[in-house]
Formats: structure tokens, sequence, C-alpha cells
């Protein structure tokens, strides 16, 4: 019996090829043929659209090579495309709208002010959100400063740190600004005056560019430096939401975020806790309220958005023991785990996925045949029928 074959739909970088995350394709493969799954990596310029065939890349684990070659749509497609302003999204779009009907892991997620407000919506996650608008004029920024001490200026579709800025308020007309520019580099610490904040953010066109003023949290250590949570949640072999791991993220000097691309680096998530709040029963309760919390938002998204498989979740946790979602990524990379030494849930982030493509796989074949007999059982019915009338 022929296995089940899973596409990894992803984005080229440029246009010479490149792949962002071919390392972790490579593992995908080798731990999809252990599980009985065939796994290949596509992009929407491989497919051929009048013949329904993909020129797909493969990898060879005996050899540790990839090659290429023509191949069918594939039973199930893991989508990890990440936003990118190119042609190659455009030619995304395209293929997401003609073959939006194939079995997918995951459905495409909003940008953050619509995951946000999707969240709003729901009563039990009112205590986790921090306070958050689009920002339409330097009028949203100072009515955020005048309730907040702390805010944070972010693009509705940023990742990985990029173009985020921090505005605390040191006293009644003054303010600190720092921040990463659009390629993470850090913005040097400026101290000064709430009413020259509009010409300093005027070249950054924060409307035109859509960004969100959020509540900032104060989560910065002792020695200055800011961290945050990383939550993975997946679905599990029997399609179930799983936390499958969370790790702590601690910046690099100077910076306002936390992300190891822009010079961080990982810890566990006992051993920042234990830096942060120290009091190892009110540990407990937090982790116990962020994995409730974590599989809740999952399961709300999902709700709302379609069918998902794994959401990464940037969490802080305040000094009271408060979780928060500062935001949600629907296509998580999973290199915390490493960074912070957890090899265990690195790899089980790798092939949760594959295995809740396995479950998925054998629900739509159940479907499939139940839909078979179904159509069987009306045509005896129709033949009961007509002899009834000779």
């Amino acid at each position: 019996m022929a296995k089940p074959v899973l596409g990894i739909l992803t984005l080229y970088l440029n246009d010479n090829g490149a792949l962002e995350e071919r390392p972790i394709y490579q593992r995908m493969t080798t731990a999809g043929q252990k599980l009985g799954l065939d796994v290949f990596v596509f992009t929407p310029r491989d497919v051929n659209y009048k013949t329904n065939r993909i020129n797909a890349q493969f990898y060879d684990a005996a050899t540790k090579k990839w090659s290429k070659r023509w191949t069918p749509f594939p039973n199930l497609i893991y989508d990890r495309c990440r936003i990118q302003k190119s042609s190659r999204f455009d030619e995304l779009r395209r293929f997401r709208q003609q073959y939006g009907h194939l079995t997918f892991l995951n459905r495409p997620l909003r940008n953050k002010w619509t995951v946000h407000r999707t969240l709003s919506r729901d009563k039990r996650f009112a205590g986790n959100l921090p306070s958050t608008r689009m920002y339409e004029s330097i009028a949203d920024l100072n009515a955020m400063l005048r309730k907040h001490s702390l805010i944070y200026l972010k693009p509705i579709n940023g990742t990985g740190g990029r173009g985020i800025l921090r505005i605390e308020r040191v006293d009644n007309d003054k303010v600190l600004l720092q921040g990463r520019d659009q390629h993470r580099r850090i913005v040097a610490s400026q101290r000064i005056s709430t009413s020259e904040l509009a010409d300093k953010l005027s070249s950054w066109h924060l409307k035109e560019k859509r960004y969100l003023v959020q509540q900032g949290i104060p989560i910065k250590l002792p020695n200055g430096r800011v961290h945050d949570y990383r939550m993975l949640v997946q679905k599990d072999g029997e399609g179930n939401w799983r936390v499958t791991g969370c790790a702590g993220r601690i910046g690099a000097q100077n910076s306002v975020t936390s992300n190891l691309h822009g010079g961080g680096h990982a810890a566990t998530m006992d051993t920042l806790l234990k830096r942060w709040i120290k009091n190892d029963s009110k540990i407990d309760i937090v982790k116990r309220d962020a994995e409730q919390f974590g599989i809740q938002v999952a399961q709300h998204l999902e709700q709302s958005y379609g069918r998902l498989c794994e959401l990464a979740l940037d969490l802080a946790i305040d000094k009271q023991g408060r979780v928060w979602l500062l935001e949600v990524n629907p296509k998580p990379a999973r290199e915390v785990f490493i960074e912070a030494g957890d090899t265990k849930t690195y790899q089980q982030a790798i092939t949760r996925p594959l295995e809740y493509a396995m479950h998925l796989f054998e629900k739509e074949k159940k479907k499939k045949v139940e839909v078979k007999t179904s159509s069987l059982d009306e045509d005896l019915r129709w033949d009961d029928y007509k002899g009834s009338e000779d």
C-alpha cells in the first residue's frame, strides 16, 4: 500500500531558490519516513496549474542530498508560508485560491489586529490581553500614554522583532524612545519630550505601514534586559491541542525585544521564572494558567478561522504572575527549544505536525469510505424501490 504524502508548502526567500527552513524540512522528512509518511517541499512557483503537477524538492536521508522531480499533488498540505512583500506572495494567494479545496493541516491566520479583536470578543481572555488599538494619528499614541506608562508600537504583519518601538513615560512630559528598525538594528535610546514625539516618529510612516499601539508589560530583568516566553501549542496524533513546550527568551543588551534572531538567547521556562518570580508554588500556578490559556486560545482561533495544527504564543508574565498575550505566530520556529537545551521538546515539535497529518489522513480516508458506503446504500434502496413498482 502506498504511503500517504505530505507536501510542505513554503516560499522561496529570493529568486535564487533559497529556502529558510531547509534543515527543519530535512528532519521532518526523516521523521516522516519513520511514521510511514512521505514528505516533500514545494512552493507555488513549482506548480504547473495546467497539469496539476508539482516540481517538488525531495530529501534523501541516506545520501543527505536534495533533488527535484515532477510529482502529483500530495494527500495533505502543511502551509509554512510566512508573509513577505514580493511577487512570490502574490503567487501564494493564487495557489490558495485555486487549491483551497485540498486538505490542509492549517489555514492562514489573520494579522495581529484581527487576531486581537477576535480574542477580545471572548470574555475568558479579557484579563490576558494588553490594551491595543490601531495607530491612526499621534492622538492614539498620546491617549495610550496617558493610560499606560509603557507602550509598544508594532506593525500588524511584522515578524522577528522588526520595526518595533518602545516608548516609556519617565515623567510628566518626557519619554524614553527605543526600538529596532526594519532590519532589526537597534535604534539608540532617546530621551525626548512628548511634544517631540510626532516629529520623531514621522519618518516611520506608522499609519501607512499599519501599526498597532499596545500597552507594554514591565518585563525587564534586574540586569535591564527584557524577557518573555515562547509557548508552542500543537495538535497531537489524535487531533487534540497540546502544549508541546514553553521556553524563555532574553533579549540582547539595549534591545526592546527578546527575539533570538535579534541577538537574544533562550533559557528553560523554569530557570527564567525562578529568576523572575522566585516563589515555587506561584510558579506552578503560573505554568498551569499559561498552559490552560494557550490551549483555549488555539481552540478559539481554530473555531474562528478554520483548521490549524500549531501556534506559537509570545507571552509576558508580570511580577504578580499574570499571563499576558503579546502576539500569536501561526508559522512558529522551533529553535528556541534547542537554544534552551531542551532537545526532547525540539524533537517533539518536529514530529507532532507529522503525527497530526497521519491522523488527519486516516480521518479523511474513513470519511470517504463512509460517503461511498452511504452512496451504495442509496443505490440499493433505489433498486428496491424500482423493483416494487414492477
